[in-house]
């Protein structure tokens, strides 16, 4: 378990990095004429663009009201803009590797090519393949405990982490959900829901490394735990949604969670005789690695893959072999538990 706090410190390095609203590409003046230009005239050289002939709220500036923006470009926000902002960047983008130029970052971004509509596919996709991976090893998880191993005479089952691991797989999927949502559409409800989500993932992630590291089985005990730790990730969300999205005070309270659980577990696996602890030290080592991906970032290849990507590619197989762990937790406290209660 140590392994996989690797993984939930980059979630929280990488989502919630300061999003610079100014980089190189957009201080480019070349660029900003163009942008200038295509809002005035709806035109990037030869391509024009539908969403110019309306105003924000999607009504015709002029023509009749059959006319109107269709609804599904409205929800996905292609606006005048955004529209504006992604043919100039791929323009300024084919003259300056004409010119022998590396590609920079527009708006925080770096140079994505859509895929129907979608701003990051790739990242999309191994999001996408990230939460399969979740549903796929929390449901195996169910399996395993309510219809492989025995059951208490009241149909409980005996792991005493059940309940905790259940709400760990429900928010994993979402926050992967979520991730997709977001690389397919950057507007400020999809990242606001993405770093809430990933947020909530590793409070509660913090507050089971210490149930589970240190033990806690006594309900009593386990609301001591958890109710103020839950009350400041609660708190921190709603400061993020209602008041300020604060990058900076996100990312060190994400960081801080990140290794505070860190530590947590890389203790317990250090000092547990726990039979699989070999599949802990194989993901925490894989996620360290996985790390430098995130440290290391360099513009997408071709407009598609960039370390972000790759970074949630690799969590793909980690993903298997975590809830390959915890269901052999389950089968280890349950086999212990089962031969005390004879």
């Amino acid at each position: 378990m140590a392994s996989f706090r690797w993984i939930l410190l980059v979630i929280a390095l990488s989502c919630l990095v300061d999003a610079l609203d100014a980089s190189a590409g957009d201080a480019d003046p070349i660029y900003r004429s163009c942008v200038g230009q295509c809002e005035k005239s709806g035109c990037v050289g030869d391509i024009c663009f539908q969403h110019c002939k309306f105003s924000s709220d999607g009504k015709p500036i002029d023509g009749p009201w059959y006319m109107q923006e269709p609804l599904y470009l409205r929800w996905k926000q292609w606006d005048c803009q955004s529209d504006c902002r992604y043919h100039c960047m791929l323009a300024r983008e084919e003259e300056r590797e004409k010119l022998g130029s590396k590609p920079v970052k527009y708006h925080g971004k770096w140079p994505f090519i859509r895929v129907f509509g979608i701003q990051e596919p790739v990242s999309v996709a191994v999001s996408a393949l990230n939460l399969a991976m979740h549903f796929h090893g929390w449901l195996s998880f169910f399996i395993l405990l309510y219809y492989k191993l025995p059951l208490r005479p009241n149909k409980k089952t005996y792991y005493e982490y059940t309940g905790l691991w259940h709400v760990y797989g429900i928010l994993a999927m979402n926050s992967w959900f979520w991730s997709a949502v977001f690389h397919s559409r950057d507007v400020e409800l999809t990242e606001k829901l993405d770093y809430s989500s990933a947020v909530a993932l590793l409070g509660f992630s913090l507050i089971l490394a210490v149930l589970r590291a240190f033990s806690v089985r006594e309900e009593a005990a386990r609301v001591m735990v958890t109710a103020p730790l839950l009350a400041f990730v609660t708190t921190h969300i709603l400061y993020l949604n209602l008041y300020k999205l604060d990058y900076g005070l996100n990312m060190k309270v994400c960081v801080a969670m990140g290794v505070a659980q860190l530590l947590i577990w890389a203790v317990w696996a250090g000092v547990t005789h726990h039979p699989s602890r070999w599949k802990l030290w194989i993901v925490v080592v894989s996620g360290a690695l996985a790390m430098l991906l995130e440290i290391y970032d360099f513009p997408p290849y071709r407009g598609y893959v960039d370390a972000h990507a790759l970074w949630h590619a690799t969590t793909i197989p980690l993903t298997y072999l975590w809830w390959s762990f915890i269901r052999d937790d389950a089968e280890f406290r349950t086999s212990i538990l089962y031969k005390k209660s004879k």
